[in-house]
């Protein structure tokens, strides 16, 4: 998608899922082409063919030799698993946290009744880096006024311990002055918060009624605070 002007033609900003579409594709590629090169490399210093991996493997050669190539038509994960098996090699598949998910509507609509707790008196900016371009790790909004504060959005409380590990992260990597975390009031957030307030008050000493008075005034937050909404 472009927008045109004065004649020229510009491409549109990525959308926050368009981005993530886009940042996994190109990962699979890398993985795909590095995959392509070891599987070669070890078949060709075991000093075998194609065909007798294939045999191995319970594949057909043509596969083993698109697999070679990192060409399009990726293999399902068993069929990689048993051309590693055949050379000797074990497959192991791993997941880092890299950046922020995108927000589904559940968190869109949290974000929307907070908007209305905390009024005009903070700028509104959705979707902004952590640490500038290209970090791929994101404030769910940042509230611009006497000072930045960064807001992330919880609809559901899980790993409560990652969850506090993240956002110390964020904000000790950010130039933010305080972070305020939002979470949906349901009852299973707020068992799990009574269960675990005590643990999050190092990272988030502040409570709903303090946070919301400041940021509704326009004023300085004092710490880190949790609103329930």
């Amino acid at each position: 998608m472009q927008a045109e002007s004065s004649g020229a033609t510009y491409p549109l900003p990525m959308s926050p899922m368009e981005r993530a579409r886009d940042r996994g594709n190109q990962r699979a590629r890398r993985m795909l082409l590095d995959l392509a090169g070891e599987l070669r490399d070890a078949r060709l210093a075991a000093g075998t063919s194609q065909g007798r991996v294939a045999r191995a493997a319970g594949l057909n050669q043509s596969r083993v030799s698109r697999t070679e190539r990192a060409q399009r038509m990726p293999p399902r994960i068993d069929e990689l698993a048993r051309h590693c098996a055949a050379l000797g090699l074990r497959m192991s598949i791993k997941v880092y946290p890299e950046g922020s998910p995108v927000r589904d509507a559940g968190q869109l609509r949290l974000l929307k009744r907070f908007r209305t707790f905390v009024g005009d008196a903070y700028h509104w900016r959705t979707e902004v880096p952590v640490t500038g371009h290209g970090d791929l790790r994101a404030w769910d909004v940042v509230l611009a006024g006497p000072a930045l504060i960064g807001i992330d959005a919880e609809t559901r409380l899980h790993d409560v311990q990652a969850l506090q590990r993240r956002c110390e992260q964020k904000w000790r990597d950010s130039q933010l002055l305080c972070m305020v975390l939002v979470v949906a009031r349901t009852q299973h957030n707020r068992a799990v918060l009574n269960e675990h307030r005590d643990a999050l008050r190092s990272t988030f000493p502040l409570d709903s009624r303090a946070v919301l008075a400041a940021l509704r005034r326009g004023q300085l937050l004092e710490a880190n605070g949790i609103v329930l909404v």
